[in-house]
């Protein structure tokens, strides 16, 4: 076993217009060196979780790129990785450096899931595709709205990927899906949530249908929920739980 030891970092990344921070949240990367990939404020749990798509999967690692008012989120798990969102187009380089200074590469990254369809969540993709052999995931209703250079495979409620569970959250979209991994309690949003000014639901204008959207928030709130990354603001890993049963008790 390797000796873990504990640093913390930023990462300021641009290219193609996009200034990205990628905020580093791990113990361990794909890495095989002695060097820490990353710094720790979430520590693995332990044991692993497996899933048809992902074989057997550490669990524990999420990394943030921040792209100024969205982010992409990196799930690593042993020596294979999961993108979970891609920003907006031009994100790539971001995202790429993200992994860099996890110890990846884009050859990690065996899976892409997009929380919906908004292009400040699916616009990357473009570039993220001819990088990377990965399998591309969206919600079923999301998927024509989506441009991509490769077939998409829709996911549900209930599916599971890389050992994540898939929860569908509609109402932001028709196909609004947001990833669980129920090993560590970690919960990757999209817009179902977010951050800004404290936890609160989808953005109204931004929303189809708010009802589904607040039935969405109720739904995870009946998970259980240590950390939130939301599409929008800062992660929350810290009272999570009781916040997000809070907003759900307010809609």
């Amino acid at each position: 076993m390797r000796d873990l030891r504990l640093s913390r970092r930023l990462l300021f990344t641009a290219g193609s217009g996009v200034l990205g921070v990628t905020v580093l949240n791990t113990l361990t990367g794909c890495s095989d060196s002695g060097e820490p990939a990353s710094s720790a404020t979430t520590a693995p749990a332990p044991g692993g979780s497996s899933g048809p798509a992902g074989g057997t999967a550490v669990t524990g690692d999420w990394h943030r790129v921040n792209l100024s008012f969205v982010s992409a989120y990196l799930l690593i798990r042993g020596k294979e990785a999961a993108v979970v969102d891609t920003g907006t187009a031009g994100s790539e380089t971001a995202i790429g450096d993200g992994l860099k200074a996890a110890g990846c590469d884009w050859s990690a990254v065996k899976h892409v899931i997009l929380t919906h369809q908004h292009q400040d969540h699916a616009g990357g993709l473009a570039g993220v595709v001819p990088l990377v052999t990965a399998k591309l995931y969206a919600g079923q209703a999301d998927i024509q709205g989506i441009n991509a250079d490769k077939p998409m495979t829709a996911i549900a409620d209930g599916d599971e990927v890389f050992g994540l569970r898939i929860i569908g959250t509609p109402g932001h979209t028709a196909g609004h899906v947001s990833v669980f991994e129920p090993a560590t309690g970690v919960l990757v949003a999209g817009d179902a949530l977010r951050n800004e000014n404290g936890l609160e639901g989808a953005a109204p204008q931004y929303t189809e249908d708010p009802d589904k959207a607040a039935v969405s928030v109720k739904k995870l709130a009946a998970l259980d929920v240590k950390t939130i990354l939301p599409g929008h603001g800062d992660p929350l890993t810290s009272n999570a739980a009781a916040a997000l049963k809070q907003l759900a008790a307010s809609l």
